[in-house]
């Protein structure tokens, strides 16, 4: 059931901080998004210290040249 007496001006004044503050952190969440997506891009790079590396579609092992 709907109340009958509803001020919507009122109403709007009210939940306006709250709103706010909604969708500030959502803007918070999607910036950690993207930088924990970019951390990882930016990690993702070869393996330090591997000696042999597997080719994960065929099994092969290879020896990596060290410099």
């Amino acid at each position: 059931m709907s109340s009958p007496n509803t001020n919507l001006e009122k109403q709007q004044r009210q939940h306006k901080g709250p709103l706010t503050g909604i969708a500030g952190a959502l803007v918070l969440a999607g910036v950690l998004l993207a930088a924990l997506i970019g951390w990882t891009v930016y990690q993702g790079g070869e393996p330090q210290g591997a000696e042999v590396q597997v080719d994960g579609r065929t099994g092969d092992a290879s020896a990596v040249a060290t410099d």
